[in-house]
């Protein structure tokens, strides 16, 4: 399976060299796709055009907007994508685009959290009555651009935890785009956005990001808890990501008896 990777940050760059050194079996890197002004070392670069016409599978490293952009040209093209900033499937519309026209397909990546196919499958059995996600991550690396100065200011000077905000999920997605893909995942597994309540929670103190995924409904009580080193590369992504996402393509080049 050839392989293009889209965005090379803290996700994207550790995906294309692990492709490109063969750590993927079935899987060899035809490029990436970088947007900033000076190629990665020891990558070949390559523009979405080519990336459609030599890949059957590109894998989205590049944020929310990039997946909005390129993501419908992409599988309208028919080379199947890999989505990794999930939050841009809070718009249904580009979801539905995604999903449904193809003719290439849409694969999602679980990304920093686990238990998505517990909640998927307690959603089919009966319905789940309540379901939250709590994020907790360093008080710096949930800085937004919509925030005013005194509310940076806060966040900077912080000595305590501070909730941030606490809405469905859809809301909290759009508002920490860079944070909130977790509460995507879930809201898309339990196939509900309003029915998932995510909060933001900034702690100076925290050594790891946290994610508390509860749930109750018909088939049980759920309870996850998730906590990742960050990225070296990216404090507001977990160094854990690029793995699942090596996972994901992995399962996709050389299908197996693995988990999916």
């Amino acid at each position: 399976m050839k392989v293009a990777i889209l965005g090379c940050g803290a996700i994207g760059g550790v995906v294309a060299r692990a492709v490109r050194d063969g750590e993927v079996p079935g899987a060899d890197l035809v490029g990436v796709v970088h947007a900033e002004r000076t190629d990665p070392p020891g990558l070949p670069v390559l523009d979405v055009e080519a990336a459609i016409e030599q890949a059957d599978l590109i894998v989205e490293c590049a944020g929310q907007r990039a997946l909005a952009e390129l993501g419908p040209s992409i599988v309208a093209a028919g080379t199947d994508l890999l989505a990794v900033s999930i939050g841009a499937l809070a718009d249904d519309a580009l979801l539905a685009k995604l999903r449904d026209t193809g003719p290439g397909r849409l694969h999602l990546c679980s990304g920093a959290i686990g238990g998505l196919d517990v909640l998927a499958a307690a959603a089919r059995m009966g319905g789940l009555s309540a379901v939250r996600i709590v994020t907790t991550k360093k008080a710096p690396t949930l800085i937004q651009k919509w925030m005013d100065e005194p509310a940076v200011q806060r966040l900077r000077t912080a000595v305590e935890p501070v909730e941030l905000m606490r809405a469905p999920a859809r809301a909290v997605t759009a508002a920490f785009p860079a944070s909130a893909n977790v509460a995507a995942s879930v809201a898309l597994a339990v196939g509900d956005w309003d029915l998932v309540e995510a909060a933001v929670v900034a702690d100076p103190k925290a050594p790891l990001t946290s994610h508390v995924i509860t749930a109750e409904g018909r088939a049980g009580d759920y309870r996850f808890e998730v906590r990742n080193h960050p990225s070296p590369a990216n404090p507001a992504t977990s160094g854990v990501v690029p793995h699942a996402v090596l996972a994901a393509v992995g399962r996709l080049a050389a299908p197996t008896g693995a988990f999916v």
